[in-house]
């Protein structure tokens, strides 16, 4: 499976927990460092887990390698529930259709994000149909934003990869921003978060283009217990403090309702994905 590490999240305790849930993500940063930004998250959620159950609820953050190890990881039901980007989340139910969105992250009460291209900061780039002849960095080529959505919104605006000179999937957002920003390459696609925030530490980068993209789904795994599955969802949405929502990873992200219906304009980027490479 490639999972990278186990651990729970509180200190060790006089006796067990009740019950032990698996919370599944991909890995983006060391697994302790991980542990530590969701930890006030989590332990909110276990607190109202506990009282919705009126047991002893414990959660246990798993991290998997790949997109790929933590979509099987969601399917095969080795995660009771999983934060997955939106692609990872079509995929998934595709094979597992027994899967169940809880929640979505959302903005400003939206149900959708922002995805950047972006160039060097004194680039000669004004608009899209600018990038034809250049090299261009993508992110995961599971990602939703660092690939599905941006070939697409690349697609509909004249560009396919027969106009570039070159494209690479380089697995994170932070190593496309890097790469643009030391000349390895001319634009490149991330998420809006690491945008900010790579322009925070003074990296030389401009938007060119914002797309949108679907909000990040929280899922159940298929054969979760109907009480604790109507528990997570109450929970998720009951969740206000702002120091605990921080761990997603943007200011003012918090917990919308989610269905499956939410996410078509993922299924259609995934669906026309092939027009990117005629």
């Amino acid at each position: 499976m490639g999972i990278l590490c186990s651990l729970a999240l509180m200190a060790p305790v006089v006796g067990s927990a009740d019950m032990e849930l698996k919370f599944g993500v991909y890995t983006s940063k060391k697994p302790t460092d991980m542990v530590k930004q969701s930890r006030p998250l989590l332990l909110m959620l276990e607190e109202n887990l506990s009282a919705a159950l009126k047991q002893k609820v414990q959660i246990r953050l798993e991290v998997a390698k790949t997109y790929e190890d933590g979509i099987q990881a969601l399917v095969d039901g080795s995660y009771d529930f999983a934060q997955v980007g939106p692609v990872s989340y079509v995929q998934a139910k595709e094979k597992a259709p027994g899967l169940e969105v809880l929640a979505v992250e959302g903005l400003k009460g939206q149900k959708t994000l922002n995805g950047v291209i972006c160039v060097l900061s004194n680039a000669v780039i004004a608009t899209i149909s600018d990038l034809a002849g250049k090299k261009f960095a993508f992110g995961d080529e599971f990602s939703t934003t660092g690939r599905f959505n941006s070939q697409l919104y690349l697609v509909e605006h004249g560009i396919t990869s027969k106009e570039l000179s070159l494209f690479k999937y380089l697995e994170r957002h932070d190593r496309v921003g890097a790469a643009i920003a030391g000349g390895d390459f001319d634009a490149g696609a991330l998420n809006e978060r690491t945008f900010k925030k790579l322009l925070e530490t003074g990296a030389p980068l401009r938007a060119l283009a914002y797309f949108p993209i679907d909000g990040r789904p929280w899922v159940a795994r298929a054969g979760l217990d109907a009480k604790v599955k109507e528990a997570l969802r109450k929970a998720l949405l009951e969740i206000k403090d702002p120091k605990a929502l921080a761990s997603l990873g943007e200011e003012g992200l918090s917990f919308l309702p989610g269905r499956d219906e939410d996410f078509g304009a993922t299924r259609k980027a995934v669906k026309e994905n092939f027009r990117f490479t005629p």
